[in-house]
């Protein structure tokens, strides 16, 4: 079965939290923040409850804060041994199974939840923490909407809808089964359950695709990883099709930044903040490793011969989402109303040196296991290309 976008994205996304990699946690742990040169400390220090905090977005969500003068704790099941910041309180339960006490009989001004899939996750959690919070942010995705008939998407675009009676009663163990046709779905019951909850307080973030450091998917570091090999390099499409990503650190600091000023409502947080065609990724990825191979060529190879050779889009040709998919109005995301609240990205190159070093400090294991999740193997790709080549 060809690999579909919202597979794919879930399938990354749980890889790139699953995955316990020796170097990655300790980015968390350094003794200043890895991401903006000089981080200044916030208007006044909140009391910020993180659900998860050990993934993918959730350390930077963590050390920035801290960075900022917040006082930080984190919920989790303490199955990653992540090292904290100096000063951040580590809580632990299981939401699979509403083992949430360590949570009763404290109080914090915002509680960011990252992790959250199923929707009664969010019903359990808000039985203790509704009277025990001023802000919830739940982190969701823009896969919540349903691209059908659309040319762009707003954050008042439709959304998927669950059909399969309560999305209350969907369990972990229904959810990992159909993985591609409950992630949206899901994802929409929770922004629902969270509202429900706490109202006005509720603040709905819908990120793109997130991409950069720690990001054991191999999503978007393809990309550079590829490029820094040089050569011919097979290319999706003609160059035209829109793509939009988000450097987690980004994602983070902003999240951060938004509930100092106590902003709440639903925003689409993808990038960059002007739009960006695959070919203009491409050539700014090179562009970021001036001293790669000065033979290094991009072959864009059209869409429907691909598919004729069984070379998915987001899976193997990742970030890509070409303009005959169903899908590809994902890729025209509006972030307006996120960047009128601050949202603000780096430079396409740092996000790819970035991401690249990270994936090369890797154990050699781990490398390996993230570079099958994603792109084209050599001799796959070679393979195409001959093909192309031949064809032509």
């Amino acid at each position: 079965m060809p690999t579909t976008r919202r597979t794919f994205l879930h399938t990354a996304t749980t890889a790139a939290g699953a995955l316990a990699l020796g170097g990655a946690d300790r980015l968390a742990a350094a003794p200043r923040y890895h991401g903006l040169p000089d981080v200044p400390a916030a208007p006044r220090a909140l009391r910020i409850l993180i659900l998860g905090g050990t993934g993918f977005t959730g350390p930077f969500q963590v050390a920035y804060a801290v960075a900022r003068g917040h006082h930080v704790t984190v919920f989790n099941r303490g199955r990653r041994q992540t090292e904290l910041p100096e000063g951040v309180v580590h809580l632990q339960g299981d939401r699979n199974v509403n083992e949430l006490d360590a949570l009763r009989g404290q109080s914090w001004d915002v509680v960011i939840d990252n992790p959250t899939t199923l929707p009664f996750w969010i019903r359990d959690a808000a039985e203790v923490l509704r009277d025990s919070t001023g802000q919830y942010v739940m982190i969701s995705t823009i896969s919540v909407y349903d691209p059908a008939g659309q040319t762009g998407i707003t954050e008042d675009s439709p959304l998927m809808e669950y059909t399969g009676g309560d999305p209350l009663a969907v369990t972990p163990e229904q959810f990992q089964q159909n993985v591609g046709g409950l992630y949206g779905p899901m994802k929409v019951a929770s922004e629902r359950e969270t509202l429900k909850a706490f109202g006005e307080r509720a603040t709905i973030i819908r990120p793109g695709l997130i991409v950069g450091p720690r990001d054991g998917s191999f999503r978007f570091t393809y990309w550079p990883y590829r490029i820094a090999r040089g050569g011919q390099i097979l290319a999706p499409g003609d160059g035209t099709d829109p793509i939009q990503i988000i450097d987690a650190r980004d994602l983070a600091e902003w999240t951060v930044r938004m509930v100092e000023d106590g902003h709440t409502g639903t925003y689409n947080a993808t990038g960059p903040a002007a739009p960006m065609t695959m070919a203009e990724q491409l050539h700014g990825i090179r562009a970021a490793f001036p001293g790669n191979d000065p033979d290094l060529r991009f072959t864009w190879v059209p869409a429907d011969f691909l598919a004729e050779h069984r070379v998915s889009p987001w899976g193997n040709m990742p970030t890509w989402i070409p303009s005959s998919s169903a899908d590809h109005v994902i890729s025209r995301t509006d972030n307006s109303r996120a960047r009128a609240r601050g949202l603000t990205f780096r430079p396409l190159a740092t996000t790819s040196v970035d991401a690249l070093a990270w994936f090369q400090a890797q154990p050699e294991e781990a490398q390996a296991g993230m570079t099958r999740q994603a792109g084209l193997p050599p001799e796959r790709e070679a393979a195409v290309l001959a093909a192309w080549s031949a064809a032509g």
